[in-house]
């Protein structure tokens, strides 16, 4: 070979060694120069990530300190794929029965997708990521994990290569893992179901992974949401292929504040009392729903607030929306006779008329501004106290128009009507309470029987309370205090005094009409109590639909409070399109005195009436009942 032609060969393979250098050169600098910045952005997301760390909700509980609702610690079940190889149905085989899943569906979710994204690129769909179950308890998952230690794929490990072995330890370690969770419960099921609300989940994306958070979705769930949700706390860290944290390379390590706990005013026993007594009246009368409180009128407190029918928040989409509408403060009804409380209150208050006073009602029928007003009797001459008595609608509106538009639009404000009560719900309706201008000429005598203005079940058990707290008006209450996980004192919620709205001497008059209510010439002698002094007011509405008032179909109401002189507790009882009579006080008396009675023996309130059961001397006799807790006691 010359020596020529070698030279060119040598020269050539120079050329193209010297080519490869600099373009390998090139390279380099494009990678660790021109693009460094970015690849390194790319670097870090492959390697670092972000782990959300979700604070524990916080519990709900009774005045008492019951659970009404807690979180308890669950497993979130995931796969990776990638480490699978072909095994996916030997694992669906083995972990079906503890999924609660069939066979074909789980190997189906094992099985990584491939197709394009919208930029027409293609991509892997669960390679790395797929959640399998929520919920799953810690004993299920335990059960899990020694199922993947112990699975067997019909190889003998022992004679395979280091690297076949290495991959079957990471499938049984590393292709099914589990997130901590938390799962919310009632343990009472439906009890106070309203007032507490329910959770759903909301996914949020943290570095690629969609991730689950518990928010509130109704009742105090929602309006304390960021009270009992806490804060999370995060962690960001490095890890390698397999997407295992590298401890030592850890940059931040935040750590979660779990939720308050929400103590209510609510007492679990007298929820309870409440709802059995609804739920025997909803037998026995068919209503649409029916809706019972129960309040400490001194201090707004709320002890029960229930409405039929209900749902278990344990399994919210088990029910209807319409089943889990709090009626109490999302809905709007005419008040009825319940209402004359406003305009005899507010006429005596003024002095416009006076306890004895009389009237003529008409023997039932009263032309006023080209309207008849009708009553449910035939009354004659009435006074102001037998107007509440016998509640008389004619009594009423000659009261009302006494009084005159501005001021019993004025005491209809007073007492609350028209605005919301400022409860710790959301949903809450202001009702309906027209200005005066919007008034037609027979508003003023319609309004005092309760016509013409659309209340709430709370409004219109709030202007009781008024009355049965000498003329003052108070915020009801619903949430008692917040604590720690440690029980340590965050924040007490105390009674607000939202205004005095009649005198001292109006509210002792009005008591004394009230008690007559329940008495035999009343309209709700069912209501009476046998140890105590009930005083109240029956209300009987006619429905109003898109047409009009709706023949045959009512709101039927008692309010009262007892004992009459010295009240510690006023209930609420309304029904919506009662059967087997109508009347407020044939169909809600008698389960106010039921509820008000087993009320009473549970929080031993003193009688107030001396009976044969009650007499000094039995009760000196009888050591378990001489021995009695305060009247406004919530202990059992």
């Amino acid at each position: 070979m010359s020596t020529k032609l070698q030279l060119r060969r040598t020269l050539l393979l120079l050329l193209v060694v010297g080519a490869a250098f600099a373009g390998l050169g090139y390279r380099l600098v494009d990678l660790q120069v021109l693009r460094h910045d970015e690849l390194a952005r790319m670097a870090e997301l492959n390697t670092e990530h972000d782990f959300l760390k979700a604070p524990r909700r916080g519990d709900i509980l009774d005045v008492n300190g019951n659970l009404l609702a807690t979180s308890i610690p669950v497993k979130t079940v995931c796969a990776n794929p990638s480490l699978m190889g072909n095994y996916q149905a030997v694992i669906a085989r083995a972990l079906a029965p503890l999924l609660g899943m069939s066979e074909s569906a789980l190997c189906q979710r094992l099985i990584p997708r491939v197709g394009r994204n919208e930029k027409g690129e293609i991509v892997t769909n669960g390679l790395h990521y797929v959640r399998l179950e929520k919920n799953v308890p810690d004993e299920t998952w335990q059960k899990i994990q020694m199922t993947m230690t112990n699975l067997s794929f019909g190889v003998d490990e022992s004679k395979l290569s280091r690297t076949y072995r290495a991959f079957f330890h990471n499938l049984r370690q590393g292709a099914i893992f589990a997130e901590t969770d938390q799962m919310r419960v009632y343990p009472n099921g439906p009890l106070a179901a309203h007032v507490l609300g329910f959770v759903g989940s909301d996914e949020v994306t943290l570095d690629g992974t969609a991730v689950s958070q518990i928010s509130g979705r109704e009742g105090i769930e929602l309006d304390l949401n960021s009270k009992l949700s806490g804060v999370a706390g995060w962690r960001v860290t490095e890890t390698d292929r397999q997407k295992r944290e590298l401890v030592s390379l850890r940059d931040e390590d935040v750590q979660a504040c779990d939720g308050l706990n929400v103590v209510l005013t609510l007492d679990a026993a007298i929820q309870h009392i409440v709802e059995t007594a609804l739920a025997d009246a909803m037998q026995k009368h068919t209503p649409i729903s029916v809706t019972g409180i129960v309040m400490r009128p001194r201090t707004g407190e709320i002890l029960a607030m229930a409405t039929l029918p209900n749902f278990d928040p344990n399994k919210p989409g088990a029910a209807t929306a319409d089943a889990r509408r709090d009626r109490v403060v999302s809905d709007v009804m005419e008040p009825g006779s319940t209402f004359k409380i406003v305009v005899v209150s507010g006429a005596l208050n003024e002095g416009v008329v006076r306890f004895n006073d009389t009237f003529n009602c008409e023997e039932g029928h009263f032309a006023y501004a080209g309207r008849v007003l009708h009553d449910h009797e035939p009354f004659g001459i009435l006074t102001t106290e037998s107007i509440i008595t016998k509640s008389s609608n004619i009594g009423a509106a000659k009261i009302g128009i006494r009084l005159g538009e501005n001021r019993l639009y004025d005491y209809a404000t007073e007492y609350g009507f028209g605005e919301p009560t400022g409860i710790q719900l959301p949903g809450e309706v202001k009702g309906i309470l027209y200005p005066v201008k919007k008034w037609s000429k027979v508003s003023i005598a319609q309004i005092p029987m309760g016509q013409g203005v659309a209340v709430t079940r709370l409004q219109m058990l709030m202007a009781m309370c008024t009355i049965a707290n000498d003329g003052c008006l108070m915020r009801p209450m619903l949430v008692n205090r917040l604590e720690d996980r440690d029980g340590n004192l965050v924040q007490q919620y105390l009674p607000h005094r939202v205004r005095q709205v009649i005198s001292d001497s109006t509210d002792k008059l009005m008591i004394e009409a009230l008690k007559t209510v329940v008495s035999p010439e009343g309209t709700a002698p069912g209501a009476a109590m046998k140890d105590y002094t009930a005083a109240g007011k029956t209300g009987t509405a006619q429905k109003v639909g898109p047409d009009g008032y709706e023949r045959g179909k009512y709101f039927a109401s008692f309010i009262g409070f007892f004992p009459a002189d010295n009240p510690q507790l006023c209930i609420s009882v309304v029904m919506d399109e009662p059967k087997e009579g109508y009347y407020g006080g044939l169909v809600c008396g008698p389960v106010f005195r039921e509820i008000a009675e087993r009320s009473a023996s549970y929080l031993n309130i003193p009688p107030d009436k001396i009976s044969a059961t009650n007499s000094p001397a039995l009760l000196a006799a009888d050591g378990a009942r001489v021995a009695r807790r305060p009247a406004n006691s919530s202990a059992p």
